[in-house]
């Protein structure tokens, strides 16, 4: 018999896009939250759902641990997870219902189970986790086990026992202590699944690693649920050494940082640098940054670290689009980090986010020219997608209608009433994803060519009949304004595909 058993939705053959990617992670908020019980004293085990069977995999695992609490307790560090997607939700109070039955207390800690929490309380869960909650965590399960009433706990949100009104706990609370809990408990779930799924698909075996929580920038788009804007590192020192770790240990081949944004602290990646080349050959890593972050110091320094590529949140070629989301970033940062990135032999990929309100032809033309002018080695493109919390919901809110969550990663529709249809949206995606590859090439594929041809032509047809009526657009009085002075007309982009 165990204390706690732990437990996440993210079960992949669920979402088809991550499916085929096929590049799972293990899901390193839950074991972190699992290493904060070990280390209060509480025992715990994880059901880690990517790959088995939810459903008969949990019911086995209760009746092998024996739980006296089950926590379902989402990863903080994956952007699936964080965005909120329905087939996670449905999953979790499933999970939440068979414990229920079974008599055991259930605990849910989560971006959505934070934003909704009646639809998990209604599934079958005592208390939602808010904030940053592995000291919440440890406070509740002990009062617990100890047979005691949790009374005012931080961040701590259940139902009054007199009926279905909320008792939200103080704050949510942000967990200072998360830089100095011990190495993540990765010897609680199996690696074994990961490496296989890595080598078979891709020939080598990549796993995570976070260094820092949270993200000091407030794009009105971006929900925080959990950190705000709280932000905080691992010591240099640490992070280097736990790669090193995994290397000699697991046999990990390549890294992927999950941290909001990386290279914040200039200094520390010179650290980090210092600290990883004193353990011989660096193993090679991705993270998620931002272009302002990107100094030639810097950039040389993740190179000698081990960084092979670098997403940056680019979202539009559009100044007007990046100003009114808040994002705090001009333009020419975005060109000067790719030619950095290049320089420094570090492979640059960029974040793409069209449909946000006051987007039009012109702005997508901008952005288009963008990718065109910086030709980034890989793009990924989404829609904009309003979370609760953010800015951005409240200015849509008016035209949400009943589905307010994506279905799966791959679902790329817009929930509230964008510029274009979704499937305007999709055909551009597919245009500028085949340019993209198209660059890479052997020059005599001529097929991929006029295959880019084709999909950008579909994108001519589609914009002029794929116009919604009634769109939300950036207010005319606001210092924006409308300005389309930087527009290249598409004719002039379109005989340009291929960057040539």
């Amino acid at each position: 018999m165990i204390d706690v058993l732990l437990t996440h939705s993210n079960h992949l053959a669920n979402d088809p896009k991550q499916l085929r990617k096929m590049q799972p992670y293990p899901p390193l908020g839950t074991l972190y939250a699992a290493t904060a019980l070990r280390a209060a004293g509480i025992t715990a085990a994880v059901f880690d759902t990517t790959f088995t069977e939810p459903i008969t995999g949990f019911e086995a695992m209760l009746q092998e641990h024996q739980p006296k609490i089950v926590v379902i307790y989402e990863d903080d560090f994956n952007f699936v997870t964080k965005m909120c997607l329905a087939h996670m939700r449905e999953l979790a109070n499933e999970l939440s219902a068979i414990a229920q039955s079974k008599n055991i207390t259930v605990i849910a800690h989560g971006s959505d189970a934070t934003d909704n929490p009646k639809k998990y309380l209604d599934a079958g869960a005592s208390y939602i986790l808010n904030g940053e909650a592995e000291h919440t965590l440890t406070t509740l399960c002990t009062t617990l086990l100890q047979s005691r009433e949790p009374g005012d706990i931080p961040g701590l949100v259940s139902y009054i026992s007199s009926g279905n009104t909320l008792q939200n706990g103080v704050h949510s609370p942000k967990n200072a202590s998360w830089a100095s809990l011990p190495r993540v408990a990765r010897d609680l779930i199996d690696l074994e699944p990961y490496r296989n799924a890595w080598i078979e698909k891709h020939g080598f075996f990549s796993t995570n690693v976070v260094s820092s929580r949270g993200c000091p920038y407030r794009c009105n788009w971006c929900a925080k649920p959990i950190s705000g804007d709280k932000f905080q590192v691992r010591s240099a020192i640490d992070v280097a050494d736990e790669i090193c770790e995994l290397r000699d240990l697991y046999g990990v081949q390549h890294v992927w940082f999950g941290d909001d944004v990386f290279a914040l602290n200039h200094r520390w990646v010179e650290e980090f640098a210092q600290a990883v080349e004193s353990h011989g050959e660096p193993v090679p890593f991705k993270v998620q940054s931002r272009a302002d972050l990107i100094s030639d110091s810097t950039a040389s320094a993740l190179k000698r670290a081990g960084c092979a590529e670098i997403w940056m949140g680019v979202e539009s070629g559009s100044q007007k689009i990046l100003d009114a989301m808040d994002k705090g970033i001009k333009l020419s940062s975005i060109y000067a980090a790719r030619q950095r990135l290049l320089k420094a032999g570090i492979r640059a990929c960029y974040f793409l986010q069209f449909g946000y309100p006051g987007e039009d032809w012109a702005e997508i033309g901008e952005t288009i020219q963008l990718i065109r002018d910086t030709r980034p080695d890989d793009i990924g493109v989404s829609l904009s997608y309003p979370l609760p919390g953010t800015t951005f919901f409240n200015r849509v809110q008016a035209q949400l209608g009943q589905k307010r969550n994506w279905t799966d990663s791959d679902d790329l529709c817009a929930i509230f009433t964008a510029t274009y249809t979704d499937d305007f949206y999709h055909a551009l995606r597919d245009a500028l994803h085949a340019e993209v590859s198209e660059w890479s090439a052997p020059i005599s594929s001529q097929s991929k060519i006029n295959t880019s041809k084709t999909l950008w032509d579909k994108v001519l047809e589609m914009q002029s009949r794929s116009r919604n009526p009634n769109i939300l657009s950036l207010d005319t009085s606001s210092p924006l304004g409308f300005s389309q002075g930087a527009f290249m007309p598409i004719g002039s982009l379109v005989t340009r595909t291929g960057g040539t």
